[in-house]
C-alpha cells in the first residue's frame, strides 16, 4: 500500500477520471440515449479512459494530467474571448498554443477498450450471502481452470491455450468490476480475438456473475494474507444481518460511519464505547448469553472465514473502520492489540497520530488512532492508501 505525494496525486486524478466518465453515463442515460446490458445502463463507445494503465505508467499520468491543466486553462481563455471583447485577440492565440503545447500522452495507453458494463457495479452491494452463493458456483463452473485456491493451477489449466490468471493477485483490484461482469458472461479473447476463455451467459445470470465476483474477492483476500499476512489490497467487511436483543434484524451496513468489531465464536469481549461489537456465531452453535448484537447466519461465517484466510475463525476478531474496510485482525488466543494487527494499512510510520500527539497508551486504542489517521483511500484500478 501507499502513502506518498504521489498516490495522492494519482488517485485523485484516477478518481476524476473515473467519476467524470460515470456521471456522463448516468447523464446518457437520464436523457435515454444509453442502451441497457445487464440491467443497467450500457457504456456506449468501444474505449474508455484508463485508471489501471495509468497506475502503472506514471509519466504517462503525469502528461494526462498537465495536459488537462492545459485544457481547462485553453477553454477558460475561450470563455473570457467570447466575454471580453478588448484583448479577444490574444485570448484566441492562446488557445491553440496551449493545445500545441500540451504534453499529450499516449492513446493506446490513455485509451482501453471498454465493455457495456465497464462502468456497472453490483446492485446488491458486498453481501456475506453473495459470497456464499458465489462458492458454489466456482465450484460449479470455475474451478476446473482457475483452481480450488483461484492461482489458475486447475486441473485443466495445462490444456489451455492461455494459462488462467491468478485471481489472489492485485488482478480483482485492477480491473473495473463490470468488466469482470462481461468476461464471467461473454468471455475473453486475446489480441488476436482467439477465445482464451468462455462466456457462461448461458448457465449463469448477472446475479450469479456479481456472486462470482464478489466470493472471488473473498477469496483473493484470503490468499494474500495466507501468503503475506496482511491485505495488500482493501477488503470490505461483507454485509450481513444482524440482531440486536428484542429489535428487528438490520444490515451491518446501516452502522456506516462507526467502527465495527466482529468477535468469532463463544469469546464475548466487554463492550468498548469505540465500536460496535458484534458477536459472529458459529453454524449450530447458541450465541453467548452476553452478547448484544448476533450474526448467526452460515454464510456470514463461511465468507468471513474465507477473507480471514482460515479454516478455524473461532476467536479471531476483526475491526472494520468507518468507511467498512477490514483493517485489523485479533488471531486466537491472543491478548490484547498491538500494530501487528493491522492488516490493511500504509507505511508511514505509527509514531503519532495525524495531529502530532501521541497515540494512546493501550494497544486497541493505538490501532484505532492509526486507522483514522490513515483512512483507506482506494479508487478501483488505481492507488491504495
Amino acid at each position: 500500500m501507499n502513502s506518498t505525494p504521489e498516490a495522492d496525486w494519482l488517485n485523485l486524478l484516477i478518481g476524476l477520471l473515473q467519476g467524470t466518465q460515470l456521471q456522463l453515463l448516468r447523464v446518457l442515460d437520464a436523457l435515454g440515449l444509453a442502451a441497457q446490458a445487464h440491467g443497467q445502463p450500457a457504456w456506449p463507445w468501444a474505449l474508455r479512459l484508463s485508471g489501471e494503465n495509468l497506475l502503472i505508467d506514471a509519466g504517462q499520468a503525469r502528461s494526462l494530467a498537465w495536459t488537462l491543466v492545459c485544457v481547462a486553462v485553453a477553454a477558460l481563455a475561450l470563455l473570457l474571448a467570447l466575454a471580453w471583447r478588448r484583448p479577444r485577440l490574444y485570448l484566441f492565440a492562446l488557445v491553440p498554443m496551449l493545445l500545441i503545447a500540451a504534453p499529450w500522452p499516449e492513446a493506446q495507453v490513455v485509451l482501453v477498450p471498454a465493455t457495456p458494463t465497464s462502468f456497472q457495479s453490483s446492485p446488491t452491494g458486498f453481501t456475506a450471502a453473495s459470497i456464499a452463493k458465489g462458492r458454489v458456483l466456482y465450484a460449479q463452473n470455475c474451478m476446473a481452470c482457475h483452481g480450488a485456491d483461484g492461482k489458475g493451477e486447475g486441473p485443466l489449466a495445462a490444456s489451455l491455450a492461455v494459462w488462467p490468471p491468478n485471481l489472489s493477485g492485485p488482478l480483482l483490484w485492477r480491473r473495473a468490476d463490470g468488466d469482470l461482469l462481461w468476461h464471467i458472461l461473454h468471455g475473453t479473447r486475446d489480441a488476436r480475438r482467439q477465445p482464451t476463455m468462455p462466456g457462461f451467459a448461458a448457465r449463469l445470470d448477472e446475479a450469479d456473475a456479481w456472486a462470482l465476483i464478489d466470493y472471488m474477492k473473498a477469496q483473493g483476500a484470503g490468499q494474500s494474507l495466507r501468503a503475506l499476512g496482511n491485505w495488500p489490497q482493501p477488503i470490505g467487511l461483507p454485509d450481513m444481518a444482524v440482531r440486536c436483543g428484542a429489535q428487528p434484524p438490520r444490515l451491518l451496513a446501516s452502522w456506516r460511519g462507526q467502527r465495527v468489531r466482529i468477535v468469532a465464536g463463544n469469546a464475548a469481549p466487554a463492550e468498548d464505547p469505540r465500536l460496535v461489537t458484534v458477536q459472529l456465531v458459529a453454524p449450530s452453535e447458541a450465541a453467548p448469553a452476553a452478547a448484544d448484537c448476533v450474526a448467526d447466519s452460515p454464510a456470514a461465517w463461511e465468507a468471513l472465514a474465507l477473507i480471514a484466510g482460515t479454516d478455524r475463525l473461532a476467536g479471531t476478531q476483526l475491526i472494520a473502520d468507518r468507511d467498512g474496510w477490514l483493517r485489523a485482525r485479533g488471531e486466537p488466543g491472543k491478548a490484547g492489540w498491538s500494530d501487528d494487527d493491522l492488516l490493511c494499512r500504509s507505511e508511514r510510520a505509527p509514531a503519532a497520530s495525524a495531529n502530532g500527539t501521541a497515540l494512546p497508551a493501550d494497544g486497541l486504542g493505538a490501532l484505532i488512532a492509526r486507522m483514522d489517521a490513515e483512512p483507506v483511500r482506494f479508487v478501483k484500478g488505481g492507488f491504495i492508501h
